[in-house]
Parts: structure tokens; C-alpha cells; sequence
């Protein structure tokens, strides 16, 4: 896997497509939102379950770079790691379209916590990341 700690196969579904018979730019957000969202139930946690206990984790700023379009039925991998600058939780995420692995999409997605309202830093997160990571240069 290399870099990347995290994957999750998923499949382009008809009505994620524009009338140019691509996925609309907007479904790629939900990609990488969907593979976010399994990291953090496969590293043992869940957003209802922290939302009830007052924590919510939030995207603070997203850039996507558009590198080659899905069409309906490609399947595709996202995969994703992570670095902690500041408060900040950093996820790198990248889409590969399969089986060719040609790269769709790059993505940086930068989170923080608001913890009871107001923006913290996360122990809980920290416990929670600490084996997944990314020290390296990206």
C-alpha cells in the first residue's frame, strides 16, 4: 500500500454521471468524504458516537485536482493517508481508477475539531491517529 494507510474499492453508479456521461465534479467530494468516513469507523470510531459526546470533526479547507474523468460502471480505489500539522488533521487522499490504476483525482483535505462549540485540539483524535500517522514528505 506504501504511503497509504487506508483504501476502499467503490464502483461509479449512473446517476453520479452529467449529461457528458462523467461523474459530476461535485460526487468526487462524496468519494472522498465516503472513504473518510470508513477510515474512521475502521480506526474505531464514529461520528454519531462523537457528536453525541460533544465532538465534531470538520473540513476546514479542500483542494481537488481533476486528472482524468469516471464514466458509469468504472470502478476505482481511493485511498487516503494522514499527517497533523497544528490542530490540524491533513488527509491525503488520491483516486485511482481500476484496473489500469490511471489517477483520477488529488485531493487535500485539512480538518479540525470543535469540541463543545468551539475549535480545539483532539486528544482523543490524537490517541486515535497515532499508528496511522504519515511522518514523511508527501
Amino acid at each position: 500500500m506504501g504511503k497509504y494507510i487506508f483504501e476502499l474499492p467503490l464502483k461509479v453508479r449512473d446517476y453520479e454521471c452529467d449529461l457528458q456521461g462523467i461523474v459530476n465534479n461535485a460526487n468526487y467530494q462524496h468519494y472522498l468524504e465516503h472513504t473518510r468516513h470508513e477510515f474512521l469507523t475502521a480506526a474505531g470510531a464514529s461520528f454519531a458516537r462523537l457528536h453525541e459526546a460533544g465532538v465534531d470533526p470538520v473540513v476546514a479547507r479542500l483542494t481537488m485536482a481533476f486528472k482524468t474523468p469516471l464514466k458509469s460502471g468504472d470502478e476505482f480505489v481511493s485511498k487516503l493517508y494522514l499527517k497533523k500539522e497544528g490542530i490540524k488533521y491533513v488527509f491525503y487522499q488520491d483516486i485511482f481508477r481500476l484496473p489500469d490504476m490511471k489517477p483520477v483525482i488529488k485531493a487535500t483535505v485539512e480538518t479540525v475539531c470543535v469540541i463543545h462549540g468551539k475549535l480545539s485540539a483532539s486528544s482523543l483524535f490524537d490517541e486515535l491517529f497515532v499508528r496511522y500517522l504519515n511522518t514523511d514528505e508527501a
